[in-house]
């Protein structure tokens, strides 16, 4: 899933364009002065602050991500894993490299080429022992790290026999990724070398395309909305590039349509953008925009005739030729001819890249997580040093997190919750407004009565670990 080399040249373009034109100068210095402009929120900043991520000269664009981040990005992607259930998808996963054979098949090598990274095998030191060249291995020299997921989800299909009744077929992968971008233009978690994907395809029957496509728009919808998405952003259908691309112009137009007729039916507001579609079908682009009002291509949904036709997909189906039209009969003679049929392939993302929508929520979240994605979910604080209240509040943070048990005959069974424990020799005051600012959801203190009575105090109420390990369920579950 890919932007046309065109938009990508054109990126480059702009963003290493300099100000050279007098009266770009003096508007540039103009709208510099801006004294009482709030400082509006950096992911790059925040990331470091709340102990996110970070980035290393040795690995530019590999985002690094620290405790606190990868707790996010597993919630995000078990979140997906859970409604790939709803929606019918199958969790597979795929080689990092492939070789170079393969893109070519693909038209990623002619294409896509400039943004894809090459691994050559240092193939002379590791002869056999009979020194022999030939065999499987004789091409080894020459891979490439992927770009994307689909050829690898080809391959899948077309290991086995499929009949129609057996589509549509739906694969998902978190694999990492790999793209070639130019380094003036990383930046944070927005622009990355290395990145996952919440890549899916759907193999399925030329009459099923649209039916899926508003599927694809629905489970959209849904997952923005529980990250408080909802009205932020918008839809693009993006069509046929004038160059780099592959299938005829009228296998182009039937695949336009079809994403249009489903835009349509959606009841949602989207435009059109000439010549930005990928090399291999047309899209539809959902579009978020960041703190600075900067957009950002997040979830895609992408129709493709071209790579079933490259890799000679196909199922068996009845009245094979009007099968292939998505056209249905009732004639007995017709429905008795069994024939092979090119599948349909659409790509989809629903968060895109993982990575950018984390920085997109770091910025709208601003501190503030739900506690159901929070890093920082809860926090026992204790009011003195003494071993009582102490053990007790290391007690309650463990049976919490669920590496402790009530009953110690029983396996420990973890929760998933991230709880932290304050016991430093300070002021509780002190310790209620540190926590507070490093963003915890939820604040307990432990003191003596509460050690006594095996209770956590939170607020103006006392609740057993049950009590609040049952509450925190609860937000989980609600996505509060």
């Amino acid at each position: 899933m890919i932007r046309p080399r065109a938009a990508r040249a054109a990126a480059r373009a702009v963003s290493s364009a300099p100000w050279t034109c007098a009266a770009c100068l003096s508007r540039r210095g103009y709208t510099a002065q801006r004294p009482d402009k709030v400082d509006l929120p950096d992911h790059r900043k925040l990331g470091l602050q709340q102990e996110l991520f970070i980035t290393s000269v040795y690995s530019p664009g590999s985002p690094i991500f620290l405790p606190n981040g990868a707790r996010i990005f597993n919630r995000l992607v078990d979140f997906l894993r859970k409604q790939y259930v709803r929606y019918g998808f199958q969790e597979v996963i795929t080689p990092t490299i492939y070789k170079k054979s393969l893109w070519a098949k693909s038209g990623h090598l002619e294409n896509y080429a400039d943004d894809m990274y090459s691994v050559t095998a240092n193939t002379e030191s590791r002869q056999g022992c009979c020194h022999s060249a030939g065999g499987e291995d004789e091409a080894d020299g020459d891979y490439g790290l992927k770009p994307m997921n689909c050829p690898g989800h080809c391959l899948i299909f077309k290991s086995k026999l499929h009949s129609y009744r057996d589509l549509p077929v739906r694969y998902a992968d978190f694999s990492p990724l790999h793209r070639n971008e130019p380094s003036g233009s990383l930046s944070g978690l927005t622009r990355v070398r290395r990145f996952h994907q919440d890549d899916g395809h759907i193999f399925c029957r030329p009459r099923q395309v649209e039916d899926e496509i508003k599927k694809t728009l629905d489970f959209v919808k849904s997952v923005y909305n529980v990250l408080r998405l909802g009205v932020s952003y918008r839809l693009a259908l993006s069509t046929r590039p004038k160059d780099h691309f592959i299938g005829s112009e009228d296998e182009w137009g039937r695949a336009e349509d079809s994403l249009r007729r489903a835009l349509e039916a959606s009841g949602m507001e989207w435009s059109v953008n000439d010549g930005d579609g990928a090399f291999y079908g047309p899209k539809i682009d959902i579009i978020l925009k960041d703190s600075d009002g900067k957009e950002h291509q997040t979830a895609t949904i992408q129709l493709d005739f071209q790579l079933p036709k490259r890799f000679e997909l196909e199922y068996q189906a009845p009245a094979p030729e009007l099968e292939a039209r998505g056209e249905t009969t009732e004639d007995p003679a017709l429905l008795a001819e069994y024939g092979p049929v090119r599948p349909v392939m659409i790509h989809r993302a629903v968060l895109g890249s993982v990575e950018r929508l984390m920085a997109l929520l770091i910025e709208s979240y601003n501190g503030n997580w739900p506690f159901w994605l929070n890093p920082r979910q809860a926090i026992v604080l204790t009011v003195n040093t003494s071993p009582p209240v102490v053990g007790w509040a290391e007690q309650a943070r463990d049976l919490l997190v669920g590496v402790q048990s009530e009953s110690s005959s029983e396996l420990a069974k973890p929760t998933g919750f991230a709880v932290d424990v304050d016991s430093t020799p300070r002021p509780l005051g002190s310790k209620i407004r540190e926590a507070r600012t490093n963003g915890y959801s939820q604040i307990l203190v432990v003191g003596e009565r509460d050690a006594e009575s095996r209770q956590v105090t939170l607020g103006k109420e006392r609740l057993s670990p049950v009590e609040m390990l049952e509450r925190m369920r609860a937000m989980t579950d609600e996505f509060q």
